[in-house]
């Protein structure tokens, strides 16, 4: 059942660990003060999980990074209201006492964990360092806690990931890292913002689990800042649904579910995407191939000794055959760190591959300069992390309008207009013209990349995460995008996600990988409707479902260490077996 069936919240004075009241947030512009949250409320009791919800844009991060004194001052910062912790006003708390507050007392999950981690540094040296920072221990002391932290949101191989830098870690890893360093020091009061976002159902449903038992066992009240409305059912006990800046509703999370009282608050739920309730596509006739993988490995090595041979190779892709048809969609799925991103860069030309890779017939490999120019030009890719894609010296105008740039495609009269074209289709104003990437919340920056990619009406589009910094009524609004945009023009989609429901919502055909393999692939319907793996089995098992009323569903557990995919070199790797030992539990062999 849901936390917020089993654990009803006593509304005592002495239960609130946070209290905020008549909240202002404003921006610094030229016009004067641009107010970003306005009269926010609200308690915060200790056991509790409040779910803060609405689109991008809405206040959200702005109301958790007030309460963390985070805010980038004096160009925005908080100009009215209280934000008190227990006794203390945050609001006027001299900084270094919010430092010593920070982590200890008050930890938060940020949205982006590529740019919360800092990229010259190990993993292990960050959590060592964030530890020590509030705890007086040996270096020894906080490695084993950060070991232990890293554990507990289930990398494989902790030991050797301590060693490794952000940049070396796939973005659901790099999520599950930020969540270690927030629990490590088991705060009082966690604020989650969108923690699990980059995460795959599996591994998301693992972390709520983990979440939901650090609050059991500690009492630690949660914020959880989400678009997910099924994260929202199974976690929260009660919601707050914010609009531009204000709230527009608040309830318990049963009473919102079952009868929400404002049309804004419909509408969120009715967008949200729910598994069974795709409707029927039928595949595409003429099964024209555009893209065919033919037995594609890639492998990273693993350089060692004063020479730097190569001792061992991470065997991301393994021997991957398959083809993608014209007009269609082919959805990548898996946990994360399975090669789906893999696979789409070696497609790319990002990655060097064994095996052959071909679009349209033409392999990069075997064209010169001129000819990969032109064979880009037909295909484009939406990364999963929008602020490390985006340069951040650049205006959102010169952002879009630059591959239209490099062709040589219009005046610079109709490349405006075409910029401008592209804004209004991503639901965005084209008076963001002029302004830059750090001035747009997540899931307008992932907006802002997709306009990106579709300025060259590309034939192929690599959709990695593309909608899943995205609240649901504009990820509704961005699928029904995509697939006006392959209705219109034939456009080819591979799309790579964690989110089974939009999996289902925009597929034709779905992949499954795990460890770098497909272990299954069918039809939409046939993997939706009667999945043959065990591994297909628990992901489906594992979406979260928008009704708190709702039992949740079993899931399958892989029992042991997670098969490492890293090889010595000269051995061969062996293909991974799932094996059901029962009591819902899976092997991996």
């Amino acid at each position: 059942m849901t936390s917020a069936m089993l654990s009803p919240v006593v509304d005592t004075a002495s239960d609130v660990v946070l209290s905020v009241r008549d909240l202002q947030v404003s921006a610094r512009s030229d016009q004067g003060l641009i107010p970003l949250v306005e009269g926010l409320s609200f308690d915060l009791h200790r056991g509790q999980t409040l779910a803060i919800a609405g689109e991008s844009g809405s206040g959200k991060s702005i109301t958790s990074l007030a309460c963390m004194g985070l805010l980038p001052a004096p160009a925005v910062r908080v100009t009215g209201g209280s934000i008190r912790f227990g006794e203390t006003e945050l609001t006027t708390l001299p900084e270094k006492k919010l430092q010593e507050m920070r982590g200890a007392r008050i930890a938060m999950i940020f949205q982006e964990p590529m740019t919360a981690l800092n990229p010259v540094m190990t993993i292990g040296r960050q959590l060592v360092e964030a530890i020590r920072a509030h705890e007086p221990l040996s270096v020894a002391q906080a490695r084993a806690r950060a070991l232990e932290a890293v554990r507990s949101v289930r990398l494989s191989q902790p030991e050797k990931r301590l060693e490794q830098y952000p940049h070396e870690l796939s973005g659901g890893m790099r999520q599950r890292v930020m969540i270690a360093m927030a629990i490590a020091l088991r705060p009082d009061v966690l604020i989650a913002d969108e923690p699990t976002t980059a995460l795959d159902v599996t591994v998301q449903r693992e972390v709520l689990d983990l979440l939901r038992d650090l609050q059991k066992e500690l009492g630690t009240a949660i914020v959880l800042i989400t678009h997910d409305m099924g994260v929202v059912a199974e976690m929260a006990d009660r919601v707050i649904v914010m609009r531009k800046g204000k709230m527009v509703e608040t309830a318990s999370t049963i009473d919102l579910f079952d009868a929400p009282q404002e049309q804004y608050t419909r509408d969120l739920l009715a967008a949200v995407p729910r598994l069974g309730a795709g409707a029927s596509r039928p595949l595409h006739e003429g099964r024209d191939v555009l893209v065919r993988y033919d037995d594609v490995s890639v492998n990273f090595p693993i350089r060692q000794g004063l020479l730097s041979r190569v001792a061992a190779r991470v065997h991301a892709v393994e021997h991957v055959s398959l083809e993608i048809y014209r007009g269609e969609t082919l959805s990548l799925v898996g946990e994360s760190g399975c090669g789906k991103s893999t696979m789409a860069k070696a497609l790319v030309g990002l990655v060097p591959h064994t095996g052959r890779i071909e679009i349209n017939g033409k392999a990069f490999d075997d064209l010169n300069t001129a000819g990969r120019k032109e064979l880009r030009r037909d295909l484009q890719i939406v990364f999963q992390d929008p602020m490390a894609a985006l340069d951040a010296r650049m205006t959102i105008g010169e952002l879009i309008r630059e591959p239209l740039v490099i062709h040589g495609i219009g005046t610079a009269q109709e490349q405006r207009a075409r910029v401008h074209e592209l804004l209004e289709r991503v639901e965005m104003s084209p008076s963001v013209y002029n302004r830059y990437p750090h001035q747009f919340s997540g899931g307008q920056r992932q907006r802002i990349c997709i306009a990106r990619a579709l300025a060259l009406k590309p034939k192929l589009i690599v959709c990695d995460e593309s909608v899943a910094a995205l609240d649901v009524s504009i990820q509704a609004k961005v699928l029904d995008l995509l697939r006006d945009l392959q209705k219109e023009s034939g456009v080819t989609y591979l799309f790579i996600s964690h989110d089974m429901a939009v999996v289902e919502n925009i597929s034709d055909r779905v992949a499954v990988m795990y460890l770098g393999q497909i272990v299954e692939m069918g039809t939409r319907a046939q993997l939706f409707g009667n999945p043959q793996h065990d591994y297909t089995k628990r992901l489906l098992a594992a979406v979260p479902v928008p009704d708190p009323r709702r039992e949740r569903a079993p899931v399958l557990r892989l029992s042991g260490e997670i098969p490492s995919p890293v090889w010595k070199v000269g051995e061969e790797p062996e293909r991974v077996r799932l094996v059901d030992i029962g009591d819902g539990h899976l092997v991996a062999q």
